[in-house]
């Protein structure tokens, strides 16, 4: 494959992965703090997963962001049957507990070669890099601190979240102000859109789009290519 001058990654999926242990781990955790119904874990972590799942299809379908605290809110509500005043979750509170947990069971490297891949790529492209990520119950602000964990943000040259830019993809516009970034990253040079590629694990947030602004793409890990394809 041929080096481009910039390169885009989603995150989830395409570069990490969750960490199984966390989700049990949360199921258990609002099992014993929010649960006046006495719901078993097993219907908690049933919740969190419907949950995530109808979040997922709407931002799709409506190019906007729900945020954590609302998603979470969701489960807690969805947990009481619409019984509990909402008003009485301190989800700042919330937050701190979930983030606490997140570091105890931190999200994964994709795979082995993730990592070894970036450098490689970065070496020989010397293009600049970004990611353009859809968050869910983990936002923006805490994924930079996963990226930190693993010397990952260092490849980045910007990084950009839904819940902070209030846009999901397969929003187009999400993707302009991709690639209203590069420029900004690019002083005095201008990359031409032949020159873009996104990668990423999902053909209707990370393929399609791309076709409408006029960049490249490469789809991994849901099918047979990997990271290496951007390398060999």
């Amino acid at each position: 494959m041929p080096y481009y001058q910039h390169y885009s990654f989603d995150l989830w999926l395409t570069l990490i992965k969750s960490n199984p242990d966390f989700k049990i781990e949360r199921a258990r955790y609002f099992h014993q703090h929010h649960n006046a119904l006495h719901k078993s874990v097993e219907e908690i972590a049933g919740t969190f997963r419907r949950v995530d799942l109808m979040v997922n299809a709407i931002n799709e379908k409506t190019g906007k962001n729900i945020d954590a605290d609302e998603m979470y809110l969701m489960v807690i509500d969805s947990i009481h049957d619409g019984q509990l005043n909402l008003d009485k979750v301190d989800t700042l509170h919330l937050h701190a507990m979930m983030e606490e947990l997140l570091f105890r069971y931190p999200p994964l490297l994709y795979s082995d070669v993730t990592f070894d891949t970036l450098i490689l790529l970065k070496q020989n492209s010397g293009g600049t890099f970004s990611l353009l990520s859809n968050t869910g119950y983990i936002t923006g602000k805490t994924l930079r601190k996963v990226l930190e964990l693993y010397k990952l943000n260092d490849f980045f040259d910007f990084q950009l979240y839904s819940d902070e830019a209030g846009m999901s993809k397969p929003n187009k516009g999400f993707f302009n102000v991709m690639l209203n970034n590069i420029d900004i990253a690019n002083p005095g040079k201008s990359i031409p859109l032949a020159d873009i590629i996104h990668v990423g694990d999902n053909p209707k947030n990370d393929i399609a789009p791309t076709v409408e602004v006029g960049i490249n793409s490469l789809l991994i890990n849901s099918n047979k290519d990997t990271i290496l394809n951007l390398v060999t």
